[in-house]
């Protein structure tokens, strides 16, 4: 559970449509999720997409280390509190990550924003699938 496959990724260009011209979305600095309910084919709860825009980081080198120390973050977190809430509700989501910061964000910091965004999400997805 605790890897990161391709059947886990993103990749489909009509479902990265789909997830940005439907999809709901909130900001947690340095991080912009985008995510949008949707019945997925495989037994995986949730596709992912993470991306770093070439407008603030230049080198390629630096977008992938982002990408890399990203990856690495949702890899350790999607078990502990991912996946068990979307397996308790039964249901499967497109998730867009997008780096919004200006600088490199040391690992640290970035853990501990992203799993405040993942306790945004539960929220905001909760309140949406009440209404």
């Amino acid at each position: 559970m605790s890897s990161f496959t391709k059947e886990e990724r993103l990749c489909s260009k009509k479902l990265i449509d789909k997830l940005f011209h439907n999809g709901s979305s909130f900001l947690l600095y340095p991080f912009r999720i985008i995510w949008l309910s949707e019945a997925l084919p495989e037994e995986r709860p949730v596709q992912v997409l993470i991306s770093v825009p070439k407008k603030k980081f230049k080198r390629a080198v630096d977008r992938n280390l982002l990408k890399r120390r990203i990856r690495e973050i949702y890899r350790l977190q999607k078990s502990q509190s991912l996946y068990p809430f979307l397996n308790e509700h039964s249901s499967a989501i497109l998730l867009g990550i997008n780096y919004i910061g200006n600088e490199i964000g040391e690992y640290a910091f970035m853990e501990k924003k992203f799993n405040a965004a993942i306790v945004k999400f539960k929220k905001v997805y909760l309140e949406s699938n009440v209404e």
